[in-house]
């Protein structure tokens, strides 16, 4: 089957629960092929005039007046991902990207800290979760970040139409909600993980640690952990009392994956400590992960992973190395398919044109899984789920034998 014909089935069964009437499902299927396409821009007037229609209309009325669910939309974009590339070494990954955007009225732009620039920016927040595994990487769920001078806003909320459930949440808080939809969705992962803007955060570790979730999150060198004897230190101390006893010579090189230039080659070295505070859960431990870069020794990264007991070290080394899935996938949406070169401003407009940018990349992604020939799955309709909780709670695949 060739690449239009393959996009054309895929949206086809997307939007035939998904929309009641033909007209949205004919711009709906013209949206995601413009969003593939080489357009320099992909906002509405630059898609639209691509696409061979007259106005930017259709595909403004589609993303910010048309009545459909966004998350609906998600749904099935997590189900194509996870019939496609699912395996039960699959790793849940999370990251925030930015749009840096002009002005005030767009929802959730507020100045905040831009991991863009590494400064403070006139921007909008996106935690993103990526589903990763041995046969690929997309996303599969999306939030958008609400600061307090947002979410207590109710004028300007009324405005933005933010739904009157949505209350301020931090960025770790809702990761935590993603999870709880991969579960409850039966998404097959074994470990999740995240840098350190995340792995700071307790809440967020004491909610892996509850549920079984087994993790490596890259965590800063001021993280109190443990010592054998009472009390606690910052786990950059553990490095540096390794150094002291043991020298120079604790170091391995290892691989941890490929990344777009190659190999990811470091220095690693690794002790079982656990962070001040928080147990593991049951028949887990904690062990401590310290990269060093190879050409900067100076470079170093401290990595709290929560495993099975007897966890080899390679293996959670490999999880880190997964982390880097996310940023490809936050480069392709930028760079290729317009993940932040939207026009719309209001909630349901942005999360309908990410959900379908969301949708491109699973496209991609499938596309490239399938290039050494293998056969692709049997499609069943996709189903529009009955929202979270609905499904199985998580259990982590059986470990082979």
């Amino acid at each position: 089957m060739s690449w239009d014909a393959e996009l054309a089935a895929l949206t086809a069964r997307i939007a035939d629960p998904l929309f009641k009437r033909p007209e949205p499902k004919a711009t709906f299927a013209d949206l995601v092929r413009g969003l593939l396409a080489d357009v320099p821009r992909k906002n509405s007037w630059q898609l639209a005039d691509h696409l061979g229609h007259r106005t930017a209309n259709r595909i403004e009325w589609l993303l910010s007046r048309a009545p459909w669910d966004a998350d609906a939309l998600r749904d099935a974009v997590r189900s194509h991902v996870i019939g496609h590339l699912g395996r039960p070494d699959g790793v849940l990954i999370a990251d925030d990207t930015q749009a840096i955007k002009k002005g005030d009225k767009s929802v959730g732009v507020a100045r905040q800290y831009c991991g863009l620039t590494g400064q403070i920016e006139n921007c909008q927040v996106m935690p993103m979760l990526t589903y990763a595994s041995s046969a690929g990487h997309a996303f599969v769920n999306r939030r958008l970040y609400l600061p307090e001078s947002w979410a207590g806003d109710l004028a300007r909320r009324a405005v933005a139409g933010v739904p009157e459930q949505v209350v301020f949440a931090t960025k770790p808080q809702q990761v935590i909600d993603m999870l709880c939809e991969e579960m409850a969705a039966g998404t097959p992962f074994r470990y999740f993980a995240a840098d350190s803007a995340y792995g700071r955060d307790p809440a967020l570790r004491a909610f892996c640690h509850t549920r079984q979730v087994a993790y490596v999150m890259a965590v800063p060198a001021d993280l109190p952990v443990l010592k054998a004897r009472g009390g606690s230190e910052p786990v950059g101390h553990v490095l540096d009392r390794l150094l002291a006893h043991a020298g120079p010579g604790i170091w391995e090189r290892r691989s941890c994956g490929n990344g777009t230039k190659g190999v990811r080659t470091y220095d690693w070295t690794a002790v079982a400590a656990t962070p001040a505070g928080q147990r593991p859960a049951e028949g887990h431990a904690h062990t401590i992960l310290i990269r060093r870069g190879i050409g900067d020794p100076a470079e170093v990264e401290f990595f709290l992973a929560h495993a099975p007991t007897a966890t080899p070290i390679t293996e959670l080394i490999g999880v880190a190395g997964a982390r880097w899935k996310i940023e490809e996938n936050n480069e392709t949406g930028k760079d290729l398919l317009g993940l932040t070169q939207y026009q719309v401003r209001k909630w349901d407009g942005w999360h309908r044109h990410v959900t379908c940018v969301m949708l491109a990349l699973a496209f991609l992604a499938v596309s490239h899984a399938h290039l050494d020939g293998r056969p692709r799955p049997e499609q069943a309709p996709f189903v529009i789920s009955a929202g979270p909780g609905q499904g199985k709670d998580h259990r982590l695949p059986e470990r082979p034998s």
